[in-house]
């Protein structure tokens, strides 16, 4: 565990509901059980609920053990569950980036987090993260909402080396479930590689990593990905949490 003489203060923001659990309970974990305070903000603080379906596998039938959050993940979450931040959050509109160390940026593909992956209000905290030069960690679709934001007319991603949910993940969650889940795989027509992509100065700006068959855990940090371009650490997906978590905490603490 690291000792910080000054406690390092970290805001995660969420949706009202839909937010994956496994994206925002093991960075939680990883950084209180190191020191760093973490707080949470909703749209009007008011206490998020996750996506049940990634925490329990609910209607994946046999696919649950490969899209749902795995016991890690549930663990992790439970605990979250419980502590005083998750259950007092703030406003979003409360949020200001001077105040805190760093911002964590949750993924999750439901309808739910529509509201949170077009918020303007985020977009501007996001922007003030990237302009005072703190930690910014986006996972998954959280990347979107990063991608999404404006400095001086351009996305704060353009000459940034950045990775997300890959389409080929997305695409082939989306194809195996849509015949009876519909487009729940399938926030917007884009894929969120897509998207993120088409901000981008140049391809080479997009990593993709290793073929992300196995989840990381505590102890097989090196099954994660991540990549890291100054203050800002992107991963694709609830398989990379793990080693997400530990290299924000090693961006903090620094």
């Amino acid at each position: 565990m690291y000792s910080f003489t000054n406690p390092k203060i970290v805001i995660i923001p969420l949706p009202s509901h839909d937010f994956d659990p496994t994206e925002c309970a093991v960075p939680w974990k990883i950084l209180t059980q190191n020191g760093v305070k973490v707080r949470f903000a909703t749209p009007e603080g008011q206490v998020a609920r996750c996506d049940l379906r990634m925490l329990f596998g609910q209607g994946l039938g046999l696919l649950a053990p490969l899209l749902a959050a795995d016991k890690n993940g549930k663990a992790a979450y439970e605990a979250l569950e419980q502590s005083h931040e998750f259950r007092n959050p703030c406003k979003w509109s409360e949020i200001q980036a001077h105040v805190y160390d760093g911002i964590i940026l949750p993924g999750g593909h439901a309808s739910g987090m529509k509201e949170y992956l077009e918020s303007e209000i985020l977009k501007k905290i996001i922007e003030d993260f990237f302009l005072l030069n703190k930690p910014i960690g986006a996972i998954c679709h959280g990347v979107v909402l990063v991608a999404r934001t404006l400095t001086s007319g351009k996305s704060v991603l353009t000459n940034r080396k950045t990775t997300s949910l890959l389409a080929r993940q997305e695409l082939l969650a989306w194809g195996l479930t849509k015949i009876w889940l519909g487009d729940y795989y399938r926030t917007y027509p884009q894929t969120v590689e897509g998207e993120v992509r088409s901000v981008l100065n140049s391809q080479d700006g997009f990593l993709p990593g290793p073929m992300p068959i196995l989840r990381d855990h505590p102890l097989s940090l090196s099954r994660g990905f991540t990549v890291r371009d100054q203050n800002y650490l992107s991963a694709r997906w609830p398989g990379d949490a793990h080693r997400f978590g530990r290299d924000f905490l090693e961006m903090v603490k620094n």
